[in-house]
């Protein structure tokens, strides 16, 4: 799969269903950084008239896995990744265009080294934050992802 945001898109129309329905979209890529989007609307709303927790949620981890996928790949090594744990803050309301950005890219490399030298699993934290149309932040989760090789 080539890593550009469009032809990340038409994978998460294959492969996450859900976030793709939801309008979670990756705008921007790189082996430092990566940026998704969604924007709040009637299909991914809560009783409350703002975007529902989860939906943030599947645009804050894009941002950080789709990153993780683009240095598996480049690594060239079949390592499987999973999320072990995330943590989620709400700071305030998620209406119009929310922007999720993470730039801890820097954070896979030296896992994906250490687990193809010694075999063994490793984890470490990405965190992305949410921001909405006037760059105020709504929400910042973090995810500890696993990555290990496959045997």
């Amino acid at each position: 799969m080539a890593l550009s945001p469009s032809k990340f898109n038409t994978f998460t129309f294959f492969k996450l269903p859900a976030a793709w329905w939801c309008g979670v979209r990756l705008t921007y890529i790189d082996d430092q950084k990566a940026v998704t989007s969604v924007k709040h609307r009637w299909f991914n709303q809560n009783p409350f008239k703002s975007m529902f927790w989860a939906v943030q949620g599947m645009a804050a981890e894009l941002s950080t896995g789709a990153m993780v996928i683009r240095q598996i790949q480049k690594s060239g090594k079949n390592v499987s990744m999973l999320v072990a744990n995330n943590k989620a803050t709400f700071t305030k309301k998620a209406t119009g265009r929310i922007t999720f950005t993470c730039e801890d890219g820097h954070l896979i490399e030296a896992a994906l080294q250490k687990t193809i030298e010694t075999g063994e699993g490793q984890t470490f934290w990405m965190k992305s934050v949410g921001v909405n149309q006037d760059g105020v932040e709504v929400s910042t989760f973090h995810f500890e992802w696993t990555v290990k090789i496959k045997g």
